[in-house]
């Protein structure tokens, strides 16, 4: 018995050695090829989507005849007065590309505000190649939105379906898809990089997607689409030290677009609901002085009497931590998550104030236009003549992104070679006093300059900077 053991053992020592002796002289048959029974066995492909979107998908063409000032030394006033020089300007054209989406088989085609800005003559050209005249709609500088139409004599065109931008998710895939450079439609793919980016521009509504698909210049207005084929938002901007693609664009969201194409169609423009108030972001140092347990919200800290907060009992000193369950940030968050709705609508805010928070349903409305506007062109020989003017109201400062408390007459255009020109004033100055009288309407600005005597002392808010003028005939 113990023999046969040992024999056995050593039978499995030597099947051992030959196992380590080398590699085995037998190799395990190749798989037969075969051929791809299905596109998804060869690659993922986002051929039908855009297949179906870009169709719908437009270059833009805005041209512009601008005036240039041949020579800088006759703005100046001294310069004036000693030579009796007058400003000389040529004229130049100036063009600029962008895309758009068709949003309605009638012609209905949405863009940037900055691809059109200033344009006399505007033209669309489809996928196709077809040219079209173009007519603006509504240009509304406050979203950098644009809506154009064209006349297709009753012929449908392809168009893109607005999908729901708040429902987007860090890390969806998206495409873009416009005309780069006017090399010609181009498409390019990406993810969805952050939401709710609010410090990229001067808007007051300012709330962008953010990706990483490639967007460079000429993609203005172009569609960021989802992988279903639905509009996720207007391509409208780049982050870029050299102005080309360094992996970081921005998109107006769809739902703010959509609101923006609704108040054009509907003959009364673009009427954003307003909240009535004006705040900041919340700090850590605010946040610890609140007793919140890290920053976030945004404090109030001016609420306009008779507006939607203080109508639902909102006061300054408290913080708006959400709308409708969405969280924000910053003044301009909040001002988005507003505009998104339509007057009337209410909306449910998340309010913390005395160490609580608590739910708060405010119904919104429009800002008001009290006083009312008086929009004039000064005229005579005083140094504000040329400059159109109006009495602010919070609808007044909405439209100018301006502090909705602001009160006087502000400056909202200034006609070249003017006084007014001559004399430096700009859009956006609101003008405080006049002969050391507080001007606190365009009556008082009229009635101010009428008994000057031929000497002024102006001063002006630019920014909230004050600046004075004196001048003497």
């Amino acid at each position: 018995m113990k023999r046969t053991i040992f024999a056995a053992f050593c039978a499995v020592l030597m099947a051992a050695g030959q196992a380590w002796a080398g590699p085995p002289t037998l190799k395990a048959a190749p798989q037969p090829a075969s051929v791809p029974q299905s596109m998804n066995q060869v690659q993922l492909t986002f051929a039908p989507v855009v297949k179906k979107v870009a169709p719908a998908v437009v270059n833009v063409y805005a041209r512009s005849i601008v005036r240039q000032q041949v020579n800088p030394f006759v703005n100046d006033p001294f310069f004036q007065q000693f030579f009796g020089a007058s400003p000389e300007f040529q004229k130049r054209v100036q063009q600029s590309l962008g895309s758009g989406v068709i949003v309605r088989a009638d012609g209905v085609i949405l863009t940037n505000y900055h691809v059109v800005k200033g344009g006399q003559d505007i033209v669309v050209a489809l996928a196709d190649k077809r040219e079209f005249k173009a007519r603006v709609l509504q240009a509304d500088a406050r979203t950098d939105l644009a809506v154009l139409k064209i006349d297709t004599r009753g012929e449908k065109l392809p168009t893109v379906q607005f999908g729901n931008s708040d429902s987007l998710q860090v890390g969806d895939l998206v495409l873009a898809i416009g005309d780069p450079f006017g090399v010609g439609q181009t498409v390019t793919m990406g993810i969805v990089s952050a939401l709710a980016r609010t410090q990229i521009s001067a808007s007051d509504y300012q709330f962008f997607i953010q990706t990483d698909a490639a967007v460079n210049p000429g993609n203005s207005g172009g569609a960021l689409i989802t992988t279903d084929g639905k509009l996720a938002g207007i391509n409208t901007a780049i982050y870029s030290r050299t102005g080309e693609y360094a992996g970081i664009g921005f998109a107006i969201p769809a739902n703010l677009a959509r609101r923006v194409v609704e108040g054009a169609l509907s003959g009364g423009g673009v009427k954003l609901a307003w909240i009535g108030g004006d705040g900041q972001a919340v700090t850590s140092d605010i946040a610890a002085t609140l007793g919140l347990p890290h920053p976030e919200g945004v404090l109030i800290k001016s609420v306009y009497p008779g507006g939607p907060l203080a109508n639902a009992g909102v006061k300054s000193g408290d913080v708006v931590l959400a709308v409708d369950g969405a969280s924000v940030d910053d003044m301009q968050g909040l001002n988005y998550r507003v505009a998104t709705h339509k007057t009337g609508d209410t909306v449910k805010l998340t309010v913390y104030s005395g160490g609580k928070s608590r739910d708060v349903d405010v119904t919104l409305s429009l800002p008001p236009e009290t006083p009312a506007r008086d929009v004039t062109m000064i005229s005579g020989r005083n140094p504000v003549a040329g400059a159109k003017v109006e009495n602010l109201s919070p609808a007044v400062a909405s439209d100018l992104q301006m502090d909705l408390m602001s009160k006087g007459v502000v400056v909202t255009d200034v006609a070249d070679g003017s006084f007014a020109a001559n004399y430096g004033f700009q859009p956006g100055d609101i003008i405080k006093s006049l002969n050391g009288q507080s001007i606190g309407s365009v009556a008082d600005l009229k009635s101010g300059l009428a008994r000057a005597g031929g000497q002024w002392a102006i001063v002006v808010d630019r920014n909230g900077r004050r600046l004075t003028l004196n001048v003497q005939e």
